[in-house]
């Protein structure tokens, strides 16, 4: 397949920065649509993502099980859990402040599920360096979230309350984060099974609460960017995963954080006090470092 050992070094680096790279520009181009409402948001990226995932799998016609298919299908339906609630907290609080909380408590999770159902860790040396790696994400995001009082960044009377909402909808994320690693099949099925429980979870979100409008509007159409953008992470993502491994892929698809962070800041222009800046800084530095004890050792 490839002519010589550069291309398949060329190949792989491609599989590691691509997910690293889509996630990070998603949020900023979120941003970026006007007039959009959350449900605009979240209609237009599931549905490119399924668009892009039918012509994929309509190119490569790859085996698929009603396994594969349904397990990955719920997947994509807890993604989208977490991913409303991602983009209902760039309203409130912006991305550059959702963006490390959101990735740090998804750093934390996917490893805890990964040693209590997947027996990962399984030598003290790991544990250790895992556990302490918790404790320094959890030191990163409490960072990442403070905001000094006094001013408009700190009296923000929904940060709680949309801190909170983020630790739930994490979950969502969690799940779908783990549910690939039970999974032993094509990376083509996977992802269009998982963009398939996208669609199927979003509609049911925008049936219940009465917003089937969104799917015919400018704004939605527009947000479609933001699912070309998570479908080739996605995808990229899955192959790295089945080529380099979880730990490898996962840590490195993470660096999103700092693209999105410093993308919200100086592409959003999104206002931070000069401490909050620095606590923000020091947050992302010492989640990428927890990142790498949790996964890599």
């Amino acid at each position: 397949m490839f002519k010589n050992l550069g291309e398949i070094q060329n190949y792989e680096i491609c599989l590691f920065v691509l997910p690293a790279i889509g996630w990070g520009l998603m949020p900023l181009v979120i941003a970026s649509v006007k007039n959009s409402t959350v449900y605009n948001q979240i209609v237009g990226t599931v549905a490119a993502s399924f668009i892009f995932g039918a012509i994929v799998m309509a190119i490569m016609h790859p085996a698929m099980s009603w396994s594969l298919f349904l397990l990955s299908a719920l997947g994509g339906a807890c993604w989208v859990i977490g991913q409303v609630g991602q983009y209902i907290s760039y309203e409130k609080i912006g991305v550059s402040e959702t963006m490390p909380i959101s990735t740090g408590l998804q750093l934390i999770g996917v490893p805890l599920v990964g040693v209590l159902a997947f027996g990962e860790w399984s030598s003290p040396q790991a544990k250790l360096y895992g556990f302490i790696g918790i404790l320094v994400l959890i030191i990163g995001v409490v960072l990442t979230s403070f905001t000094d009082r006094g001013t408009s960044e700190g009296n923000k009377s929904n940060q709680v309350s949309t801190i909170i909402l983020l630790v739930l909808t994490s979950l969502g994320y969690i799940t779908s984060s783990s549910i690939p690693k039970a999974l032993h099949g094509n990376s083509v099925s996977i992802f269009f099974g998982q963009t398939f429980g996208m669609l199927v979870a979003v509609f049911i979100y925008t049936l219940v609460t009465k917003n089937l409008h969104v799917w015919k509007e400018k704004s939605t159409v527009q947000s479609g960017g933001a699912g070309i953008l998570y479908a080739i992470a996605a995808l990229a993502y899955i192959l790295s995963v089945q080529d380099n491994g979880v730990n490898m892929a996962f840590v490195i698809s993470q660096l999103c954080v700092v693209i999105s962070t410093l993308g919200g800041l100086i592409f959003l222009h999104e206002k931070k006090t000069h401490k909050g800046l620095i606590f923000t800084i020091a947050g992302l530095i010492l989640i990428i470092g927890g990142a790498m004890l949790t996964t890599l050792f």
